[in-house]
């Protein structure tokens, strides 16, 4: 078993004592979506995907964040797909956050757990089902891969959080550490999904403004975060989907360490025209 804990959606809806204003926020510059609000009503089923439905934190969307698509994906016992991907020219991260999946990728079995990390490129194959007896929950962050000529597209791999070393951000006294599941100067890879630590206390000490879009699902703990101009509290469980641009920071509130799965586009150059995507190959 994985030595960390992963949030997934609860079910169900609140009964009807509960109040009605929760958390979530959507502005220009971002969106914060609360574990609070992913309820049943809010998922949708996939085509091609058998038992299965979804809830779809982040798609591309003009004047917001365009590169990217996110999911936390559940699979009931004896689901799947085995044509899981419906993009020739797609690239993905799977991250495991409940349950025993087994996933057949470029013709080789994987039986996964909570923590697994799985890089899929855009040349490979794959289908997944849950042969458990109980359900499966797992991120799915879909990109459509930026071609380079002269660059070679990333191979697939399965890893695990708890195989990763973390490496310390410097001059933080150790309380800020990032995973690195790929190698941030190989330039076949146009993003990176890397999981990001902070103890109790410890902060992102200025307010980061970048071209890179994130989307950040919170693993585990609870912080301050800054997007934009405002404060937000967030917890184990929430999805924030922030903007090009868009100001960060944040200040981990404790008990226990606050860690949460990244998305962010790098390496390529950015496009010159203003309404279109990285062209697919």
């Amino acid at each position: 078993m994985s030595q960390h804990t992963y949030a997934a959606p609860v079910t169900g809806l609140p009964d009807q004592s509960q109040r009605t204003v929760d958390r979530a926020v959507f502005k220009t510059a971002y969106a914060v979506i609360p574990r609070g609000v992913m309820r049943d009503i809010v998922t949708s089923r996939l085509p091609h995907w058998r038992d299965t439905r979804a809830w779809i934190l982040a798609r591309p969307l003009s004047g917001f964040a365009e590169t990217f698509a996110q999911y936390i994906v559940e699979v009931a016992p004896g689901g799947g797909s085995d044509m899981p991907e419906p993009v020739a020219d797609a690239e993905a991260v799977l991250f495991v956050l409940e349950g025993s999946p087994r996933l057949i990728l470029d013709g080789l079995a994987h039986d996964l757990l909570p923590g697994s990390y799985v890089f899929i490129g855009p040349e490979s194959t794959w289908r997944l089902d849950n042969p458990a007896q109980t359900p499966t929950r797992f991120q799915w962050i879909r990109k459509r891969y930026a071609y380079v000529d002269g660059v070679s597209a990333p191979a697939s791999f399965v890893t695990h959080d708890d195989a990763i070393t973390p490496t310390t951000m410097p001059d933080c006294n150790g309380v800020w550490a990032t995973s690195r599941f790929v190698d941030p100067d190989d330039l076949s890879h146009d993003m990176h999904v890397t999981i990001v630590t902070f103890q109790p206390g410890g902060v992102i000490p200025f307010s980061e403004t970048h071209v890179m879009e994130h989307g950040l699902y919170v693993l585990e703990g609870k912080a301050v975060y800054q997007l934009n101009e405002d404060w937000v509290e967030v917890e184990a469980g929430d999805f924030m989907w922030l903007r090009a641009f868009c100001p960060q920071a944040c200040y981990a509130a404790g008990p226990g360490p606050f860690r949460y799965l990244l998305y962010k586009d790098v390496n390529r150059h950015p496009g010159l025209d203003a309404t279109a995507l990285p062209e697919a190959r």
